[in-house]
């Protein structure tokens, strides 16, 4: 049977456009643990909504441990897996529209989840709709998976698979294209650094919004009674380069301006010699590179005091063939005197076949619909590919797309979201058909 897929989307699109609106006006960051909603009420919210309009599209549906939910099109207990996630990060701000809502201009949509992952993850769930609405004889069962802790530690999976058999085969459509064969190790560490008091009584909170998903843009603290602001530039914590941190910001004012004390200053001169524009480790001795995977990647996201102490967080994304004692042993060589390191954050790479039957059909898909190279790659991001046994990361963003995600404007082109459609509903089909 040939299917004219683009028609199929063309003439549905507006309805997908009007479910996809109802899901992203949920504001599903993850809030404190209540009966029935483990992950906060907004994510159950998000995946109740989703499992309604998923039975009403005629699938066989289930919430396993009020944190995972399914759609399963077929009845055989070995089935393909399309594993997504509903919550998303905070909004924060300097938003141009309205984050927790589908807004739309000149053919680009924007809000908090069109692209990580709210988006995608209902693009897969309509387009397997409007594949079970041509009645096709599927030899696979398939199901479609949402999450609701992923961006917090994907605390979710383990109450799925505690309860459910992993997939065969499947993908998640929270990474970038072609297929995402392997994503490099994470470790984030906390280094503290003892200051003497006299100095430290002089030196304020530091004031901003720093997290461990995204490069601080903004931060200010007080010195000497003197109040010292800086403005960066927000970007993903996987992609430093595309942002300007402002914790280097900070560093480099003070050193410039001589408005700290001395052991202050050694201090800010250290994070400024070390890590001010200096993404790959290189100011650190931790410049681990590899053929598969490329460079090692650097941020520090959070800078606090803690008593006569300065606490500086580092996320590190490591090739897939160095280990996380390698780059403990090298960056413990290159601290400021008797700071002490502690791993406050690990998740191991990980590592899939890229000769896998199933990986090459979705290269194949992806090459048909787009004409690009579909040869497997790696990546520095973070996917449920890591917990969910036999998946890959497959898509949404194209070559050159980086720091959209966790970014204020947050945005997805309408071609690339019916794109990403067209690729899921030809891949999905390649893998039960």
């Amino acid at each position: 049977m040939s299917i004219d897929f683009r028609t199929v989307i063309e003439e549905n699109k507006e309805q997908f456009y009007h479910d996809l609106d109802k899901v992203m006006q949920i504001e599903s960051v993850k809030g404190s643990p209540t009966e029935h909603a483990p992950f906060g009420r907004g994510p159950k919210e998000a995946l109740e909504t989703v499992m309604t309009m998923a039975e009403e599209y005629g699938f066989k549906t289930a919430i396993v441990n009020d944190a995972v939910g399914y759609a399963q099109w077929g009845e055989e207990e070995e089935y393909v897996g399309v594993f997504g996630h509903l919550d998303v990060v905070p909004a924060g701000e300097g938003w141009s529209y309205p984050p927790f809502k589908l807004s739309k201009k000149k053919h680009r949509f924007y809000g908090r989840g069109i692209l990580d992952n709210k988006g995608p993850i209902f693009a897969c769930l309509f387009g397997l709709k409007l594949l079970k609405d041509m009645n096709l004889p599927i030899k696979k069962t398939i199901r479609i998976v949402f999450g609701t802790d992923e961006e917090n530690g994907s605390g979710d999976i383990p109450k799925y698979l505690n309860e459910e058999r992993a997939p065969q085969f499947g993908f998640t459509p929270d990474c970038k294209y072609p297929v995402v064969y392997g994503e490099r190790g994470i470790v984030n560490y906390e280094i503290l650094t003892p200051l003497p008091e006299n100095e430290m009584e002089y030196l304020g909170d530091f004031i901003g919004d720093q997290a461990r998903d995204h490069v601080p843009d903004v931060l200010s603290m007080t010195l000497n009674g003197r109040n010292i602001h800086v403005i960066g530039k927000r970007a993903p914590s996987n992609a430093p380069e595309l942002g300007e941190n402002a914790i280097t910001l900070l560093a480099e004012k003070i050193v410039r301006e001589k408005s700290a004390s001395e052991k202050l200053t050694e201090y800010f001169s250290w994070i400024v010699e070390s890590l001010a524009n200096k993404h790959y480790g290189e100011g650190l001795g931790i410049d681990f590179f590899d053929a598969d995977s490329g460079k090692l990647m650097i941020t520090p996201y959070q800078l606090v005091k803690k008593d006569n102490q300065l606490s500086l967080s580092l996320a590190i994304r490591y090739p897939v063939t160095i280990t996380e004692e390698e780059v403990t042993e090298a960056l413990e060589k290159h601290l400021p005197v008797k700071s002490q390191l502690t791993i406050t954050r690990r998740i191991k790479s990980s590592h899939f076949s890229k000769n896998d039957l199933n990986v090459q059909k979705l290269s194949a898909v992806y090459e048909e619909v787009t004409g690009s190279d579909g040869t497997p790659v790696t990546t520095t991001g973070a996917t449920y590919a890591r917990f969910v046994p036999n998946i890959v990361a497959f898509g949404p963003s194209f070559p050159g797309q980086k720091g959209i995600a966790h970014n204020h404007d947050e945005y997805m082109d309408e071609n690339d979201l019916l794109l990403n459609m067209e690729i899921y509903m030809r891949g999905m089909l390649s893998l039960i058909e």
